[in-house]
């Protein structure tokens, strides 16, 4: 990920015009804050149960029949998009969030072939209320087929989730040896999520939390680097 000013990070707006997503930004919360609620984030730490629609296996590396199902569920979006049928194209790419990992970029190439930016970009926002593990594969996917930027953008948006959450997102994460899905996620939320919040990201496991926060900090900017500092201080972290 390109290593800009913290400062200069820019809020991701919602695809669809409405509010961006709380949390997301430099700028530290108000005090008490716990993170996001509502809908789209509820239960996002366990793994969702199966949408109705038929969904694909994960199969290892792409094949033609996963490009095959790419084109065939972006057919069909064109075709509720063509009829006018909003909200069922919207509940088709809620389905769509939840594919497996290796099929995301597909699912853009797709989309975008189709003249459907908007879509994808919706389909973004809904993968990232994906549980943690599942959002750090679509990114890392995405990544790999060429797509920084959306890899990027979902991470950011991925982590406006509780600390607390991260915290044991980040400790499973490590426990598995997945170190690079730890770095990728900890560099996108050190950069958007005010210290004080990533110091409560700690609580899970400090001993293991601690010097892993420190390092994405330290990767962003001494400034950021010494903010966490004082605020894992302050939560009472020894560092």
């Amino acid at each position: 990920m390109a290593q800009e000013d913290v400062d200069a990070v820019p809020v991701p707006a919602r695809p669809d015009g409405g509010p961006a997503l709380p949390g997301l930004g430099p700028a530290p919360a108000p005090a008490g804050r716990r993170g996001l609620r509502g809908a789209r984030f509820a239960g996002a730490a366990a793994e969702p149960k199966a949408p109705s629609a038929a969904r694909p296996r994960e199969t290892g590396p792409v094949n033609d029949r996963a490009r095959q199902e790419a084109a065939r569920a972006v057919e069909r979006l064109v075709s509720l998009r063509t009829r006018q049928l909003s909200g069922e194209a919207h509940a088709l790419l809620v389905e769509l969030a939840y594919w497996p990992a290796a099929h995301v970029p597909l699912l853009a190439a797709e989309l975008q072939h189709a003249g459907l930016g908007a879509d994808w970009a919706t389909l973004l926002w809904e993968a990232a209320s994906l549980p943690v593990g599942r959002l750090v594969a679509a990114a890392d996917a995405l990544l790999a087929a060429g797509r920084a930027d959306d890899a990027e953008q979902i991470l950011r948006q991925g982590v406006g989730r509780p600390a607390e959450e991260i915290g044991e997102a980040v400790r499973g994460l490590a426990a598995e040896g997945r170190h690079r899905e730890v770095r990728a996620l900890l560099d996108a939320y050190v950069r958007v999520r005010a210290p004080e919040e990533a110091a409560r990201s700690a609580a899970p496991e400090p001993r293991t939390l601690v010097p892993l926060l420190l390092d994405a900090a330290r990767g962003v900017s001494d400034t950021r680097y010494w903010d966490l500092v004082h605020a894992l201080r302050v939560a009472g972290h020894h560092t």
